[in-house]
């Protein structure tokens, strides 16, 4: 019995086959996903580089919105659904969801280098079987986990990028900017995706949006402006995972991903900061313990979760 299992970004496209539970390493491809016209086409070219297994099931996590089995990413026209895969596939048993619901599934089996603690809780801290991710890198979501009681989890669909700002990152943005550059980031994602990295460097020098890696390099070899940035932003995300904490009350665990959650760990005295600034209702956030996801497996076996 083979499952297919695949990470669809708007960049690259990871396949892996799993069999008895488990992810098959030796069958985990990457194609650029330049490289194809159409999404049935990568899937087309996976399966026969490997053999053309005999496919029972399938899961693939797309980086965006999935609605009535159908999937579209922000940047590609790639054509992409349930029931197309079915047919491509000719798998009894197919699913798409959502990149960060991918990875919501996978925060049960995340283990050894494939998670790193940024910030302990107490140990004698209540907990509640709920656990948030929080995505930050090309885009924004969340996806809140649930333990079940007969076990298992459920993993539930978002979309908080596209929510407004919180009131007090609002207020301070234009307290700092002014204004009408603060309501330039008129959603959440708009400031805490990569790109509201770039373009809050921007209105703080009164610039040109530099790219976000860019601004992390100058940042670490200890250039003025990009270290007061990238100061500015990670005191921002301190603030928004405090809120996100009484939203989905994660005393399980808060789990940070993607490039922009990685380059805000390496900051974590100045987060907690933040974090924990707000003496009202603190005892939430000060007993949410903090993850950075490292696994670059962890969107497959996810998949592998979901199914």
């Amino acid at each position: 019995m083979a499952i297919l299992l695949g990470d669809v970004g708007g960049t690259n496209a990871r396949f892996a086959i799993g069999r008895n539970g488990v992810i098959d390493a030796a069958t985990v491809t990457r194609y650029r996903g330049d490289d194809f016209q159409t999404f049935d086409s990568v899937v087309s070219r996976f399966l026969q580089d490997q053999g053309q297994p005999r496919i029972t099931s399938a899961c693939i996590a797309v980086a965006g919105p999935v609605s009535g089995g159908r999937a579209v990413l922000t940047n590609r026209d790639w054509d992409m659904s349930e029931d197309g895969l079915a047919r491509l596939t000719d798998a009894d048993n197919v699913r798409l969801i959502n990149d960060l619901t991918a990875l919501g599934y996978a925060t049960a089996s995340l283990q050894g280098d494939g998670l790193r603690v940024l910030r302990e809780a107490p140990i004698d801290r209540a907990r509640n079987g709920q656990s948030l991710v929080v995505g930050l890198g090309t885009g924004f979501n969340v996806c809140s986990v649930r333990a079940l009681p007969g076990g298992g989890i459920a993993a539930m669909e978002a979309e908080e990028g596209h929510t407004q700002l919180p009131a007090n990152i609002y207020r301070r943005l234009v307290d700092l900017l002014g204004a009408e550059a603060a309501d330039r980031f008129f959603s959440t994602e708009e400031l805490f995706a990569g790109r509201g990295l770039s373009h809050l460097h921007a209105a703080r020098t009164r610039g040109v949006p530099a790219r976000g890696e860019d601004i992390a390099r100058a940042a670490e070899s200890g250039e003025t402006e990009a270290v007061a940035t990238y100061d500015l932003f990670t005191d921002l995300v301190g603030l928004l995972c405090r809120e996100l904490t009484m939203r989905f009350m994660p005393l399980d665990g808060l789990f940070l991903a993607g490039s922009v959650g990685r380059s805000i760990a390496d900051r974590m005295e100045r987060f907690k900061k933040t974090f924990l600034a707000e003496p009202y209702m603190r005892h939430t956030p000060d007993n949410t313990p903090v993850f950075l996801i490292l696994d670059d497996m962890a969107a497959l076996q996810g998949c592998l979760a979901a199914l």
